[in-house]
């Protein structure tokens, strides 16, 4: 790629931002990139939930994005970096953007409104050995308002324990993500080149 970012670094500082011009320079081909690293980064699950997979080379070009497109300069920053650093995976984990993606908001607000709680019911099944894995929620989001209506975006993360990660890394394992929440039982086997990306990270 372009620029620094590599899949081994764990932690965005401030020394990783580049000034804005120098950004704008290289952004068609950064957004290229990114692009073409999370198809290989990225599962879709029943209907209208896809799963992208976050590392630090994805958060190094979101916090990029909203500096470019925010415009807030320096001071803005600190706030970027805080609000996408715990998104990227510290090893021995996964760390997922989930979103229910439905264009006709009418339809999207109907969906939502049954699938409350479903940030408790996503799960990651490894099938070799490694058992099920439940995805923790981020605590510092409203993921089910009082309402009993699911937020669009989700932040989950995967802590797996190391039989897990061995069922990862194993060419050809067969991983299963998806949710067992009574309103979207779905579930869906990763490609094997999903699978090698994502045992990259571990």
């Amino acid at each position: 790629m372009t620029a620094p970012p590599s899949r081994a670094r764990r932690q965005l500082s401030r020394a990783d931002i580049l000034p804005i011009e120098e950004y704008v320079k290289i952004r068609r081909q950064r957004r290229s990139e990114i692009s073409e690293l999370k198809k290989r980064r990225r599962i879709e699950i029943g209907p209208f939930a896809t799963f992208y997979f976050e590392n630090f080379d994805t958060m190094w070009q979101q916090v990029h994005e909203m500096l470019y497109i925010e415009k807030g300069g320096e001071a803005q920053i600190a706030d970027e970096l805080a609000a996408y650093n715990p998104l990227i995976p510290q090893g021995g984990e996964l760390v997922a953007t989930v979103m229910f993606e439905i264009a006709d908001p009418t339809r999207r607000a109907r969906a939502l409104a049954q699938l409350g709680g479903l940030e408790n019911h996503a799960m990651i099944e490894c099938a070799i050995g490694g058992g099920r894995v439940r995805g923790e929620a981020d605590p510092t989001r409203e993921n089910t308002s009082p309402e009993g209506k699911a937020s669009a975006v989700q932040f989950i993360r995967f802590a797996l324990a190391p039989q897990q990660v061995a069922a990862f890394k194993a060419p050809g394992g067969r991983i299963v993500v998806g949710f067992d929440h009574p309103q979207y039982g779905h579930m869906a086997t990763l490609p094997e080149t999903v699978r090698a990306a994502l045992a990259e990270d571990l």
